[in-house]
């Protein structure tokens, strides 16, 4: 059976009992938030800092990412890399939830570390015309730009900042949630990058109506191929992951799977900026996932 081949965790939420009869979630602006995301600055990298960067080969593009190194960062030391994807622009809701597209809008990263001990880098997806290249707020940019530009990127985090080459996970929110498997897993070459995959909000196969070429099950299935039983965290608003979760189990594909429902109405990655259970939760995972032989 396929939950003998996989290590299949569900975490229930503290509002998992009230979601199911109440007619209206609570809003995340119901919880303050504890930490606030640095903004991104042009500089020079230095700990505690968010800066914004071009790697090497697209220097005369307008493509670039943000890079944060942690409080606790000293030159010779290493540390874990997040890589994150940000979620599509142009996005908002009746709840006030937006998403920019953008790097800088990306908030995964910091609020499963609180800015410390791991190294956090933004990449773009990028896009590709006749006037250049430059950050994608939609969907993929050109995919074998957009994973040409992921690689050099951690490949120069871990020779320039001491990022360990052996502890890098792939996280991503909404559009960036499918990206960890459609990037992250899109070739063996990528694939082989990755420690463990943070997912946040949809995930690449449950849906085939997306507008883009592969976002059909075969396809995504081929990717899932790729995983190697290694750790995901998937977790979605509404208390909605019952769609991964069955969609997985049809696959047969085995792998360490733990879902967390959100009993929160809002498509947003800031509940990681609220000290609320599900975070702390995440921050176990990401522990756990870290400390692994």
């Amino acid at each position: 059976m396929f939950t003998a081949y996989v290590a299949w965790t569900l975490l229930v939420s503290w509002s998992v009992f009230a979601a199911a009869g109440a007619p209206e979630l609570p809003d995340l602006a119901s919880v303050p938030p504890d930490l606030v995301v640095p903004d991104v600055a042009v500089g020079t990298p230095v700990a505690g800092h968010r800066v914004r960067q071009t790697t090497k080969g697209w220097e005369r593009t307008e493509v670039y990412h943000a890079l944060y190194l942690p409080t606790d960062w000293r030159p010779g030391k290493t540390f874990p890399v997040i890589v994150e994807y940000a979620g599509n622009g142009g996005y908002k809701n009746a709840f006030g939830d937006v998403s920019g597209g953008t790097v800088d809008g990306s908030h995964l990263g910091y609020g499963l570390t609180a800015g410390k001990g791991v190294i956090w880098v933004c990449v773009p997806f990028v896009e590709v015309d006749a006037k250049g290249k430059r950050n994608a707020p939609k969907w993929w940019g050109n995919i074998e730009e957009t994973k040409r530009y992921c690689l050099a990127t951690v490949n120069a985090v871990t020779a320039e900042f001491g990022g360990d080459p052996q502890r890098v996970i792939l996280a991503g929110f909404s559009r960036g949630s499918i990206a960890c498997n459609f990037i992250g897993l899109h070739d063996d070459t990528i694939a082989a990058l990755w420690r463990a995959f943070f997912c946040h909000s949809h995930y690449d196969g449950v849906k085939e109506t997306w507008p883009y070429a592969g976002a059909d099950r075969a396809s995504a299935l081929a990717r899932l191929h790729r995983l190697n039983g290694r750790p995901q965290w998937i977790s979605h608003e509404s208390g909605g992951v019952a769609a991964t979760q069955d969609y997985l189990q049809a696959t047969g594909v085995p792998g360490a799977f733990t879902f967390q429902p959100l009993n929160f109405r809002n498509h947003s990655g800031d509940w990681v900026l609220r000290d609320i259970p599900e975070r702390r939760a995440a921050r176990r995972w990401l522990d756990a996932v870290l400390a692994a032989p």
